[in-house]
């Protein structure tokens, strides 16, 4: 079994304010460590359930030295490969070569969610809202997209009460979820002490993958599919002048449409 385990540090118990997930700052360091411990949990889970090839992607923007390269080297759990420094979104290879599920750690709700902690969607000063087809979408729903494009199911997700709604909602209730923290607001939360948290997601990790038979159905919507992101400001639609096949719908409303998801994105999301 292979599985791609993707890997953001909002949903990490322990993490409630941007400082703890910002490159350079002396609380992003200690907050690392948490990050990299819970991921290294869904191996340990993966493992038991069987997987033999673990491929695991930091999707977590933190700037600076440490863009998408947040997981602390020589604490890395053994038996899995690390993808580094890829942009977000466009790791595909474990799909290309034949992939069984998708598992998501340290996930947050999309952006505008009351008791979303960190809550955003790609880009906190710059995206409003992202739908497909009209469906609002967060990050875990842009990657489930995705993944659906090649028929691969997201089968579990690690993160906060209203990540795990969300994945829920979308996804439907077969997906298996480890909820770690609550959100009091968009920068408080109650957390589960991280070695809970990290025995709970090893648990339900190898639950999730150990009964396929119960799996969700890889997330598809039927072609042409539209992807339309609301900016938060007009000065943003610059950035998508004179792509192909997208358009400019408004002073801040960008479309792209293609057959599939991956096409519009890739249209979409010009980060080679």
């Amino acid at each position: 079994m292979r599985v791609v385990i993707f890997c953001d540090m909002e949903g990490i118990s322990g993490i409630q304010t941007w400082p703890q997930v910002t490159s350079g700052t002396h609380i992003y360091e200690e907050c690392r460590k948490l990050y990299t411990e819970e991921m290294n949990a869904a191996v340990r889970g993966a493992r038991a359930a069987g997987a033999r090839e673990v491929y695991v992607v930091d999707c977590h923007g933190a700037g600076g030295e440490h863009n998408f390269k947040s997981f602390v080297p020589d604490l890395l759990e053994s038996g899995a490969q690390y993808v580094l420094g890829h942009p977000w979104a466009r790791f595909t290879d474990a799909y290309e070569m034949g992939c069984d599920a998708v598992l998501f750690v340290g996930a947050h709700a999309m952006a505008g969610v009351p008791d979303g902690i960190l809550c955003h969607t790609v880009s906190t000063e710059s995206w409003h809202n992202a739908s497909i087809n009209g469906t609002f979408v967060g990050e875990s729903g842009i990657l489930a997209a995705i993944a659906g494009c090649w028929d691969v199911p997201v089968v579990f997700a690690a993160g906060d009460a209203a990540t795990c709604r969300e994945v829920q909602a979308l996804l439907g209730n077969e997906i298996v979820t480890a909820q770690v923290k609550k959100g009091l607001g968009r920068f408080s939360a109650i957390n589960m002490a991280p070695k809970d948290a990290c025995s709970l997601i090893e648990m339900r990790v190898a639950q999730a993958l150990s009964q396929k038979k119960n799996w969700p159905k890889p997330l598809k919507f039927e072609g042409p599919v539209t992807f339309k992101v609301e900016l938060a400001t007009p000065d943003g639609v610059s950035d998508f002048i004179n792509r192909p096949n997208v358009t400019i719908e408004g002073p801040r409303t960008v479309t792209s449409t293609a057959d599939n998801f991956w096409h519009a994105w890739d249209q979409f999301w010009y980060r080679h």
